[in-house]
């Protein structure tokens, strides 16, 4: 039944279901995991870096997390040149309203531009759906830390913690076990590699596998991205008893 009505994106099956963003979906399913969760003092992203290829050439600078702006940063789930495309218009969308208005756009109306451009791909004939989900991390003086949530729908949400990617559903089920509203910043992130460690297909954890993100205020109440470096990665591993040295050729 359904060969006959996923040929377009605009085209509903009698049940009401539109195949192709169903299928997008199930694309990201099997993608690198990514996990958010907010704290009381931070938000903390965390996800799964795929190596393809042992021949192939490390990125010197992030594969999954992205700065969209001093107080937006972002984690993906997906075809990563999908992704690229809707952080450049993340990009140049939070540039502009700061040009007109003078102040940084707040998070959930960057994260609404960025559904509104992703809907209309589900909507128009001869276009695709992104085949890309997002975790928006940011904070404005509205409504403080906030973490979003964005499918190739159109649609989002705000969460306390979720996941998307690779057993995304395993995930969400530790984290509505072991998640505290009252959880910090430290205490998420071993909350975060817990969790990888126990859904990521790979039998060993390494920092080459894994990237960190955090999103914080400092003493002089300015709003801080930083991406954790392998060495941090590291020593959170170690500390979590988690950490696996590389095994050596003989």
């Amino acid at each position: 039944m359904a060969r006959r009505y996923d040929s377009r994106t605009t085209i509903f099956s009698p049940e009401g279901r539109l195949y192709q963003v169903e299928y997008a979906m199930e694309a990201i399913s099997h993608a690198g995991a990514a996990i958010g969760i907010l704290a009381k003092d931070g938000i903390v992203l965390a996800a799964e870096k795929k190596i393809t290829s042992n021949l192939l050439e490390s990125s010197k600078s992030t594969e999954k997390m992205y700065k969209i702006d001093d107080h937006i940063a972002c984690a993906v789930a997906g075809i990563t040149s999908d992704a690229n495309i809707l952080i450049n218009y993340a990009r140049l969308a939070a540039q502009r309203y700061t040009l007109e208005f003078q102040e940084p756009i707040p998070v959930e109306q960057l994260l609404q531009n960025v559904s509104d451009l992703k809907q209309g791909y589900t909507q128009f004939g001869g276009q695709r759906p992104f085949g890309v989900s997002f975790l928006f991390s940011g904070y404005d003086r509205h409504f403080g830390f906030q973490l979003y949530q964005s499918d190739p729908s159109g649609n989002y949400g705000g969460w306390k913690a979720t996941a998307i990617g690779a057993n995304n559903q395993a995930a969400s089920s530790i984290l509505k076990t072991d998640y505290k509203p009252d959880i910090t910043l430290k205490d998420a992130i071993q909350l975060a590699i817990k969790i990888l460690s126990k859904t990521m297909d790979s039998t060993t954890l390494s920092a080459e596998k894994l990237e960190f993100s955090t999103l914080t205020k400092d003493d002089k109440d300015q709003v801080i991205y930083r991406v954790l470096t392998n060495k941090d990665v590291d020593q959170l591993l170690k500390d979590a008893n988690l950490l696996t040295q590389p095994q050596q050729d003989s």
